[in-house]
């Protein structure tokens, strides 16, 4: 059996990027059950690749009832809807199994990991007051892609001196645009600048002189067409709600290795039950952006645990 249900967690606060802002999120849950045991994925449907809800939702409930993992990917596409059923999949054969996805997958157990805090698009006087709350945090994610983005960096760099800080344009600039304030975002400490240009005009990154590394986002959702990003970017960010799950997920990370990139996972605003699988991605990731959970007001019965910026891997009575 296959359930489908929508489930809303408010937000700590407004959460603004360049496309706009929400004080919710919205996810789909999906359950399956087979023999008296039951497994859970969860999936954020992104409108920027044309999905919502009831679309995602649809895509799940197409599927037969007893689907397995391998015929999951090519019974749905890469997307949110394949991504929650592939979660799902692997918790319901862990536990069936009685082992760890991790045992599963053939990787090695899992351990805490670092991962970076995201700041929202505001006013410079209001991103310099947020970033000085968490100044202690050693990675900060900020959010730009306006007209006006240096003040904004350079009053996170004053709240947030000694913070490590990744940009995220979300496709917000022009190559020109790029090129200008380049040298300023070295000067300002900037680690890495995630996609900068928007995917469809990412070609103009080919050949240019990169002073910040570059990470693919919007560009990059699964090991098809990773190759065509060689010479445009240094770093691929891998979501499973992009990748289709878990399953494509480590496919494309094992790749990306194999191909001299650098590894970034990221999610998108949800619960504990959407990062659970990513911090099997995510170890011994470069860059690890997992932070959902910490941006909402309320999570799952058995959430994950944060320690600062410390998040352990999941409980087995959250997922996996």
């Amino acid at each position: 059996m296959i359930r489908v249900q929508h489930d809303t967690f408010k937000l700590a606060q407004v959460f603004t990027i360049s496309r706009g802002s929400r004080t919710e999120a919205k996810v789909v849950t999906v359950s399956v059950e087979r023999d008296g045991v039951k497994g859970w994925g969860e999936c954020v449907p992104y409108a920027r690749y044309g999905e919502s809800l009831d679309s995602v939702t649809d895509q799940i409930e197409s599927v037969p009832v007893d689907i397995t993992r391998a015929e999951l990917q090519e019974a749905l596409p890469a997307g949110a809807a394949r991504n929650a059923l592939d979660c799902a999949l692997w918790d319901w054969e862990a536990k069936s199994k009685g082992v760890p996805v991790w045992e599963l997958a053939g990787i090695a157990k899992p351990g805490s990991l670092t991962t970076a805090y995201t700041l929202s698009l505001d006013t410079p006087e209001n991103m310099r007051a947020a970033a000085a709350k968490q100044a202690a945090r050693p990675l900060l994610k900020i959010k730009l892609g306006t007209p006006e983005d240096l003040p904004r960096l350079r009053a996170v760099r004053e709240g947030a001196p000694k913070s490590r800080i990744i940009v995220d344009a979300n496709e917000g600039w022009e190559i020109e645009t790029f090129l200008d304030i380049q040298a300023e975002l070295k000067h300002l400490g900037v680690a890495l600048v995630e996609q900068p240009l928007p995917a469809a005009a990412d070609e103009a990154l080919a050949g240019i002189e990169r002073l910040v590394p570059i990470c693919a986002d919007e560009s990059c959702h699964t090991s098809e067409g990773l190759l065509d990003l060689r010479g445009k970017y240094d770093v691929i960010n891998i979501k499973l709600d992009k990748t289709g799950g878990l399953t494509e997920a480590l496919r494309l990370r094992a790749i990306a290795h194999s191909e001299g990139f650098g590894v970034m996972v990221g999610c998108m605003v949800g619960s504990s039950l959407a990062m659970a699988p990513a911090i099997l991605v995510a170890q011994g990731a470069d860059y690890v952006d997992l932070d959902g959970p910490l941006l909402l007001a309320e999570d799952r019965d058995v959430p994950l645990r944060y320690d600062g910026s410390e998040v352990s891997p999941p409980e087995p009575a959250l997922w996996g």
